[in-house]
């Protein structure tokens, strides 16, 4: 089995700048600010031929209530399940009361502990760790999380502090963390994206309180279900760019947006009470820009009077109309009311997005689209569409080649993109048709005349344009 690594302690002592050096990445938001990571958060990293999953927790002693109970309880779970803690402290802070109690709590859960003096740059490494032998907990490394110092000692004495049956039944290849379909949670704050991923799940995986900006990183959930994989992506909420003010949060909405991207679907919670507006609008368009699948979701639709919910719906139908090719959902995320219909569409929905056409059905497709529907003259010429292939998927890349097909009004590209979609049932994914225009075999031909040929053509010219006198 893969180990698995959880760290720990008090809020801005380096957990998530460590996570991103352990799991050789930038998945974590890092930022001189606590409070930042929320969640529990995993990745993996590797010890010569052995993967493990590291967990980022959140900082212990926030000192606000709500939020600090609910990631206390995310950070015990994390404890539950890792086979050995690192426990971070802050060596220019030095010692604090809070890190005596975390200690005393990680001694009690009977797990191996590791104390990492983090921020020891510039200073002398035996005096920084020396006040904290007072906590009881050996060893002590001091480590320097934002330049990469000392993090293989680290981690060498983390390996060796593991139970020997842990290490023994270590895998020698990595865990494969990326299978499965990526599902982005997106919508504006407080709409119900942590909620509805803990009901999906079936657990209080995230986070949740009725605060907008609860959740400030993306974090990445796998999940099975019924020998299905998949990988749950919950993102800070999105708000209109004239009023994000603070620096994290700008990073935090740029994280949101890397996670769309990544994925395979978005799924796009809409708040009912609030109907439709203008940055859920936005949202959706810049999804579609991307490519990516979506399923619609529209929350707290429990409670609603008739009035209301018909109110919404025509909303929805005004302001969303550029989406009728997607599938919308009406839930309660809180309650469980159509939680179950979301994972059916998102798999729909990668399933038309992964769709491969043949070729000689394409170009049969088109043929017929065409017979039914002539495309329009150009300055007196025919448009003509020839031929077809597709290139890509998510979304689905057609290629139709053809002459003057620049000249080809939106109106019958339009035409064109509903008569795949009606046949195949692409429903939830963009289609893009990409037009390529075929080269004129006649074209810089009158250059290549010899003298004698032209003068010849320009008196056969003269001669027509005497007759027609």
């Amino acid at each position: 089995m893969t180990p698995v690594i959880a760290l720990v302690g008090r809020p801005n002592v380096g957990k998530s700048t460590l996570f991103n050096v352990l799991t050789r990445s930038r998945d974590a938001l890092v930022a001189d600010w606590p409070g930042l990571t929320r969640d529990r958060k995993y990745g993996t990293g590797r010890v010569g031929e052995h993967p493990y999953l590291v967990v980022d927790t959140g900082g212990l002693g926030l000192e606000l209530e709500d939020l600090d109970e609910r990631m206390a309880r995310q950070t015990a779970r994390a404890l539950a399940e890792a086979d050995a803690v690192v426990f971070l402290v802050d060596a220019r802070e030095g010692l604090t009361a809070r890190d005596e109690e975390i200690a005393q709590w990680l001694r009690e859960s009977g797990k191996p502990v590791i104390v990492a003096v983090n921020k020891t740059d510039g200073l002398d490494p035996d005096q920084a760790v020396g006040e904290f032998y007072r906590l009881g907990v050996e060893p002590l490394v001091p480590i320097s999380a934002a330049h990469g110092r000392g993090v293989l000692k680290l981690v060498e004495a983390v390996w060796g502090r593991l139970p020997e049956t842990v290490r023994r039944t270590a895998p020698v290849a990595p865990a494969d963390t990326e299978a499965g379909i990526r599902i982005a949670f997106l919508g504006r704050p407080n709409v119900g994206k942590s909620t509805l991923i803990n009901r999906l799940l079936g657990e209080e995986r995230l986070v949740t309180l009725d605060l907008p900006g609860t959740t400030r990183d993306t974090v990445e959930v796998p999940f099975e279900r019924e020998g299905r994989r998949f990988v749950l992506i919950d993102t800070a909420g999105v708000r209109r760019r004239a009023k994000v003010r603070e620096a994290v949060e700008k990073f935090s909405v740029i994280k949101s947006l890397q996670a769309a991207e990544r994925a395979h679907v978005v799924v796009m919670v809409l708040d009912a009470r609030e109907g439709v507006t203008e940055q859920d609008a936005s949202l959706l368009g810049l999804v579609l820009e991307m490519g990516r699948a979506v399923v619609l979701v529209v929350n707290k639709w429990d409670g609603l009077s008739r009035e209301q919910k018909a109110r919404v719906r025509a909303g929805l139908e005004r302001r969303l109309g550029f989406l009728d090719f997607v599938e919308r959902i009406e839930i309660s995320a809180l309650h469980g009311t159509g939680v179950g219909l979301v994972l059916p569409a998102v798999e729909r929905a990668h399933a038309a997005a992964h769709r491969r056409i043949p070729t000689p059905e394409l170009n049969r497709l088109l043929e017929q689209a065409v017979a039914a529907h002539q495309p329009p003259m150009s300055r007196g010429r025919r448009i003509k569409l020839r031929y077809a292939h597709q290139v890509g998927t998510n979304p689905p890349t057609i290629v139709v080649h053809g002459t003057q097909v620049t000249r080809l009004p939106a109106s019958y590209r339009r035409y064109l993109v509903n008569t795949l979609r009606n046949t195949y049932g692409l429903l939830g994914t963009p289609i893009r048709l990409e037009f390529k225009a075929g080269e004129n075999p006649f074209a810089g031909r009158r250059n290549k005349l010899t003298p004698r040929q032209r003068r010849k053509r320009e008196r056969l010219l003269r001669h027509v344009k005497k007759k027609r006198r």
